[in-house]
């Protein structure tokens, strides 16, 4: 690509742009929401012509997009469509693809989902191996497993790759170059995205040490277009010119995008128990969803649950919600819950609907008598005001939801959720189509938020930076809590099996060391029991630091913000303290017998 240059009105998506992509390249692209990587992808795929600038591909190289939203036109069943253009000595090819990625080759187009379309393209990408393969989100809308099956053909095929993708743990594997979309301009580094997020600090803070030389020069410059006045008749002409230009220097610079003005308000505090199932069991038909679990959810708990699509995940949601009941056992929900979901269908956003009326037409959020105001935590807020804390801009509030990008419905959405205070979140795949900056900013509000969440996910470093327990959930009923996130739970799924195996040789410790585990405490619980003790003396160590801070009698008439900030959270951390206190003394007692 040389000297490409691409406009839709306003400014440019890209201005002389020259880019070259090598036989064997392994790159990620990255960018912020908005910032234009799906466009260059298509640009590069030639479905967008760009305004100027040439793209060659040399003669005996082809060039393979995965589509979005794939037309399968007259196609009968995705296997049809993911076969099309193969010799019949290749169609193998695609029933393996379809093996590893979990379509049914023979679903009828007509009745298929946008996630089984999405993997039929996939897998005729995968397929076809053109030289080149440009994969715009190739991960969404599959599961763990089909994650690792993509992971490992990626990093064994000699075909290039151009990848756009919010899984950080995926690009880290697969990646050998990074292509960063900035603001019109795109750099390449000769290194995967492991190094991409201090590569792009680096360069930040350059232009940020270089604005800052600029705006000193300027004042400089200026000072002496006013003082020199008195003492010459006439104004040197040169230096004025010159300080005109560095104006004009400053004024072409393109301001970055700032973060998204996240905040997560929780609601009245819950019991201590927010939820406990005993026992439960459910069945649809001839599939058992969930047999004889077990799960208690505390106050400020973070439980993620994995497994394959379609294993039950958000019915075992439901019926912990009680949305849906169980065919045995029980679930018992505590006190003062005030629930907020984050559905992956984006169900609560009507398509042909403006992002304004989305927000305004709805009940919970509207504001009697004021047709721009929402109701924002309890407070009104202008509409376009509150969108742009989301980083839409004004042109975009009165546009349809439809032609938002994946990542700008997500934030939508969070927009909508973030306006009603919770104790308890529900999020049901959140990370989709997020950008590496906005998925940082979502990871530390629900670090901070006081409630307990509840997650779904296949994002595996989402999973270990949010995730305090897994419940993985393995098909045929079968669902196993573990301590952490995804990494500490492959780490102990290991040993458990290796175990299991061991206690299956023989009967008689089988049915020994089975009442001894139920007599005792959980994989989980033990874990647990194991990092109260430093937990309980962090708290203690935080408490007596500010104890001392406020022990200043100054404190309250000379800083009296801080000492706000600092009483409550002395509040809280007493109020954790006593909590863990208390969990330890129930484990131990559980554990002693």
């Amino acid at each position: 690509m040389s000297g490409i240059s691409l406009t839709f009105g306003g400014d440019p998506v890209f201005s002389d742009l020259d880019l070259v992509v090598q036989p064997g390249d392994r790159v990620a692209l990255v960018g912020r929401n908005g910032s234009g990587k799906s466009t260059l992808m298509k640009v590069m795929a030639g479905l967008v012509e760009a305004d100027r600038g040439d793209i060659v591909v040399p003669p005996g190289r082809s060039v393979g997009y995965m589509e979005q939203d794939p037309d399968m036109g007259d196609f009968a069943t995705l296997g049809d469509y993911a076969s099309s253009g193969l010799e019949p000595g290749e169609l193998y090819k695609v029933e393996r693809a379809g093996e590893g990625l979990k379509f049914d080759p023979s679903r009828a187009v007509n009745t298929a989902s946008g996630g089984e379309r999405r993997r039929a393209a996939l897998a005729k990408l995968m397929a076809e191996a053109p030289d080149l393969m440009l994969l715009d989100e190739p991960t969404n809308h599959l599961d763990i497993e089909a994650i690792g099956w993509l992971e490992s053909e990626l990093k064994t095929t000699r075909t290039a790759y151009v990848l756009i993708s919010h899984d950080r743990a995926f690009l880290r594997e697969l990646t050998r170059a990074t292509l960063w979309v900035d603001r019109g301009m795109v750099r390449r580094q000769e290194k995967g995205f492991e190094a991409f997020e201090a590569w792009r600090d680096q360069i930040w803070d350059e232009e940020d040490t270089q604005r800052h030389k600029l705006n000193r020069l300027i004042k400089a410059e200026a000072r002496w277009a006013v003082e020199g006045i008195s003492a010459r008749r006439k104004r040197n002409q040169g230096r004025v010119r010159a300080l005109n230009d560095l104006r004009e220097q400053r004024a072409g610079q393109i301001k970055r995008q700032g973060a998204a003005e996240f905040a997560l308000e929780a609601g009245p505090k819950s019991g201590r128990k927010v939820i406990e199932a005993e026992g439960i069991s459910k069945t649809f038909g001839d599939k058992q969803i969930i047999r004889d679990f077990d799960l208690k959810v505390q106050r400020g708990d973070r439980v993620a649950f994995v497994g394959p699509n379609g294993v039950g995940k958000t019915t075992l949601i439901n019926i912990l919600l009680g949305q849906v009941e169980p065919d045995a056992g029980q679930v018992r929900q505590g006190t003062n819950l005030e629930v907020a979901v984050f559905d992956q269908a984006r169900a609560q956003l009507d398509p042909d609907m403006s992002l304004w009326d989305s927000l305004t037409g709805d009940p919970s959020m509207r504001v009697s008598g004021k047709a721009d105001q929402i109701m924002v935590r309890g407070n009104p807020k202008h509409v376009v005001g509150y969108l742009k804390e989301f980083l839409f801009d004004e042109r975009q509030a009165r546009a349809p939801v439809r032609s938002l990008s994946g990542g700008e419905k997500a934030r939508l959405l969070l927009a909508k959720l973030m306006a009603h205070s919770s104790n308890l979140l529900v999020m049901d795949e959140p990370t989709n189509d997020l950008d590496v900056e906005t998925l940082d900013l979502l990871q530390e509000l629900l670090d901070d938020y006081d409630g307990t969440v509840l997650l779904v996910s296949h994002d595996r470093d989402f999973l270990d930076r949010v995730a305090t327990t897994t419940v993985a959930m393995e098909g045929n009923g079968t669902a196993t809590v573990y301590a952490g996130g995804w990494s500490d739970y492959i780490a102990q799924r290991t040993p458990i099996e290796e175990e299991k195996l061991e206690k299956a040789k023989t009967s008689k410790p089988k049915v020994k060391q089975e009442s001894k585990a139920k007599a005792g405490l959980s994989f989980a619980e033990k874990h647990r029991l194991e990092k109260l003790p430093s937990e309980i003396e962090r708290l203690e160590a935080e408490i007596a630091k500010l104890e001392e801070l406020m022990a200043d009698p100054e404190l309250y008439t000379r800083e009296p913000v801080k000492f706000q900030k600092a009483t409550d959270a002395l509040v809280q951390r007493q109020e954790k303290l006593s909590a863990s206190e208390e969990e330890w003394l129930e484990l131990e007692e559980k554990a002693a017998g």
